[in-house]
């Protein structure tokens, strides 16, 4: 299979992202600039993380309008799996692929750590190699991933189990202690309704290899390389 990783003015975890899918996983890949108006050749999209734009105005705010972004759209429309990172995430909700918003963190401070999260669907083709309440260390670094979203929403995600990962302890317990940021539910990535875009804050690409000291974020990556190779 083959990844496209977009690279807007501003990112920095493209190359990692290109790194862990590249020379980890070993698949194919190629960057995307942000400019071109057509996607093609490739099974699934990589929005990474970074600051697109120096997050001026809001965090995805201007990258929503980049000529990359309706080829995007129309991918995504189209079935392709689309992943946001980070900034990603952020890039996804300001562009109405995935639903809610991202807020300030309630610490009003920039994070940057290891957490645990907990798998709250193992169903879909970002996470058919884990384990449904499994328990992942995964690093985040980010001032503005205060993930929201009004109540109906909400009971939407929950409903349709378009929760993928929640802010957890080690032990898989979610509560107040273990969320770093502040997200409505504990919520640190979720799906649209199709099931093909994902998007959330922690940093799988950050540990996806033995050198780091973990690699809990290679098995989500591998997740889409074996959705491919099932299908």
């Amino acid at each position: 299979m083959k990844f496209g990783i977009v690279v807007f003015p501003g990112s920095n975890c493209d190359h990692d992202c290109y790194h862990a899918v590249r020379h980890v996983l070993k698949e194919d890949a190629e960057f995307i600039w942000h400019k071109e108006k057509q996607i093609s050749g490739v099974d699934c999209i990589i929005l990474p993380g970074g600051f697109s734009y120096g997050d001026y105005l809001r965090t995805g705010a201007i990258a929503k309008f980049s000529p990359v972004m309706s080829a995007v759209r129309d991918f995504a429309e189209q079935g392709g799996l689309v992943m946001g990172i980070c900034n990603g995430f952020q890039i996804l909700l300001e562009s109405g692929l995935l639903p809610g918003a991202m807020k300030r963190n309630d610490s009003l401070k920039f994070i940057c750590k290891d957490i645990y999260l907990r798998v709250e669907n193992s169903t879909t083709s970002f996470t058919n190699l884990l384990e449904e309440g499994e328990v992942l260390r995964i690093p985040i670094a980010h001032a503005d991933g205060n993930y929201y979203a009004d109540e109906e929403t909400l009971k939407r995600l929950n409903q349709n189990r378009q929760v993928v990962f929640r802010y957890s302890d080690r032990n898989g317990r979610v509560d107040d202690p273990s969320n770093p940021n502040g997200s409505s539910e504990n919520i640190a990535g979720i799906i649209n309704e199709k099931g093909n875009v994902l998007g959330m804050m922690p940093h799988p690409e950050r540990c996806a290899e033995e050198i780091l000291g973990n690699t809990d974020g290679r098995r989500i990556l591998k997740s889409i390389v074996s959705h491919f190779t099932e299908t």
